[in-house]
């Protein structure tokens, strides 16, 4: 009986073990050594080249030839997929967010949130707002971003509270990094139905956002578009892009089953 225990732990912690080392590939680092992965894990350069060889055979990590670095591997991208053709949101929002890019000529972003981050559904591009990768699958700042702030409109100050960290890291001088300063800026965007953001997470970015809600009524995404503050024209083109956003956003608020009227 202990036998079968101690078997099935050692089993447990080699999975944990394997899937923990997927975690320390990102943006900054797409690449690893197997060397890195060993000062990283603190674990023995066996059992990591065990490990990594073991990820590699199954797809989820890829080795160049040339260089010896790995990469994630093609595993994870149909994982990735699967998972997202698994989502509602997504499902009823990817055509309208594509749909939203072509006619504005601006990125189109489809959110929701993750506990005290939001996670991006899918993005396109528009002419207006190239981009080289995508940001589906990334994580952003609630506090510092429009689709943040329209994906926690719907919450009680208590709530709000119970999200957010005490930590607002302030990413330009124009980040929310008080409590206060977000409540406030939420009662503007519950007035007027969306948010804006002017770079208050990176310089020379601009984000206009709207809440998506389900039958329920209750906010569960964000449609946004997004680019360069030319591009959105803030100052002249706001009240047209909010227009734009919101009948777009209530296309995919119908389709995950919301009535207006009935709420």
């Amino acid at each position: 009986m202990s036998t079968t225990m101690n078997t099935a732990g050692a089993g447990t912690q080699s999975v944990e073990r394997a899937l923990s080392l997927l975690s320390y590939f990102t943006d900054e680092q797409p690449e690893r050594r197997i060397a890195e992965l060993v000062e990283l894990t603190g674990l023995g350069q066996s059992t990591i080249s065990r490990l990594v060889g073991a990820l590699e055979s199954l797809g989820y990590l890829a080795r160049d030839e040339r260089s010896g670095l790995h990469r994630l591997g093609p595993r994870v991208v149909t994982l990735a997929g699967i998972a997202l053709n698994q989502s509602p949101v997504h499902r009823a929002a990817r055509q309208i967010a594509q749909n939203l890019a072509h006619e504005t000529g601006l990125g189109a972003n489809v959110a929701e949130r993750h506990g005290s981050r939001m996670f991006y559904l899918c993005h396109f591009e528009g002419p207006q707002a190239p981009r080289s990768f995508t940001l589906t699958g990334r994580y952003a700042p609630l506090h510092a971003t429009a689709m943040g702030k329209a994906l926690i409109a719907g919450l009680s100050e208590e709530e709000i509270r119970g999200v957010m960290s005490l930590d607002f890291p302030a990413y330009t001088p124009q980040t929310i990094t008080t409590i206060g300063a977000l409540l406030t800026e939420l009662d503007e965007v519950r007035s007027r139905g969306y948010a804006t953001e002017v770079e208050e997470l990176a310089f020379g970015r601009a984000c206009l956002a709207v809440p998506v809600r389900d039958r329920s009524g209750e906010i569960v995404a964000a449609l946004s578009v997004s680019g360069s503050l030319s591009a959105l024209d803030l100052g002249g083109r706001q009240t047209e892009l909010a227009r734009q956003v919101i009948e777009y956003a209530d296309q995919v608020s119908t389709g995950l089953g919301y009535l207006a009227h009935a709420v």
